[in-house]
């Protein structure tokens, strides 16, 4: 199986405990193939380089760089050939549901429930919650 988890999951993971951190940890375990670009890491980059994140990280001894290039690592790298225009409020999902077509992904992981979720899928690609994602990777 392949996914994508978007960046919100993706921050609720490194920062918290729960089903998020369930989902990277079964990523790094191998239940399953975590595909990503370089614009959903460059997006994740600046979001745990804000302040808040980026105080928590650093009192835990944690760089938001090296966080990132450990998923850089971790993840199948894909280059979307193209990036379609979705979702009408926030480009910046176009960017995962590129990322999931060019990586022939299974679902998508997200926590957006105003944009991604809403959709239900994306060219036949489901968009889960983590919850649904953990249920998938069981079942």
């Amino acid at each position: 199986m392949r996914f994508v988890i978007d960046t919100n999951l993706l921050v609720s993971a490194i920062i918290s405990t729960g089903l998020p951190r369930q989902l990277l940890d079964a990523a790094r375990a191998g239940e399953f193939e975590l595909c990503t670009s370089e614009v959903l890491l460059a997006e994740l980059l600046d979001v745990l380089g804000r302040g808040k994140f980026a105080d928590r990280l650093a009192r835990a001894g944690l760089s938001p760089k090296t966080l990132v290039d450990d998923l850089r690592g971790l993840a199948v790298m894909v280059a979307p050939a193209k990036v379609p225009r979705v979702v009408p409020t926030d480009p910046d999902d176009d960017h995962v549901l590129a990322a999931a077509l060019a990586g022939a992904v299974d679902l998508i992981a997200s926590g957006d429930r105003r944009d991604l979720l809403p959709l239900g899928s994306y060219a036949g690609i489901p968009i889960v919650t983590a919850r649904e994602a953990m249920e998938r990777i069981a079942g």
